[in-house]
């Protein structure tokens, strides 16, 4: 199966649009994601998403979730505002880290290059888990391997 083309190349030739708009097209992660919240089916709003952040202590305006998902946000998001946006999506902080920096610093992560987002969602929640709690996770993990062979 082909991969699709990027958004750039979908509806207008790559050669009429300047190379550095065509690269910050490719690069918006952070507002797809923003995007991808808002129209997972769901239809989280702009407004629930400011509300999100507000109840766990970090004030983001709609407006700002709003400029965020049209990648108008021309500079790097401050640390709180990351806090802030991880909440109002309810996605873990590195997940939303590693989605800025690959926006705002052209920093491609490789720690777990080849993975879909699913499985670093599940590393990252597993990451921000204190030693004992990562233990029980993996003996879980472990238990399920060691029924399935044993089915086999």
């Amino acid at each position: 199966m082909e991969a699709p083309a990027p958004a750039h190349n979908r509806t207008t030739p790559s050669h009429d649009i300047p190379d550095s708009l065509a690269r910050d097209m490719d690069r918006d992660v952070l507002s797809q994601m923003v995007r991808s919240v808002n129209d997972d089916g769901r239809g989280v709003s702009y407004q629930e998403m400011s509300d999100r952040a507000s109840a766990a202590g970090y004030e983001l305006s709609k407006p700002y979730f709003q400029k965020m998902a049209t990648n108008a946000v021309t500079t790097a998001p401050s640390p709180d505002r990351l806090r802030a946006l991880a909440a109002g999506l309810r996605k873990p902080l590195a997940v939303v880290q590693r989605a800025a920096a690959m926006q705002y610093l052209d920093y491609e992560a490789t720690e777990l290059a080849g993975y879909d987002d699913d499985i670093r969602v599940i590393v990252a929640h597993l990451a921000g888990m204190g030693r004992s709690e990562r233990r029980r996770w993996q003996a879980m993990i472990e238990a399920d391997e060691r029924a399935k062979r044993d089915e086999d």
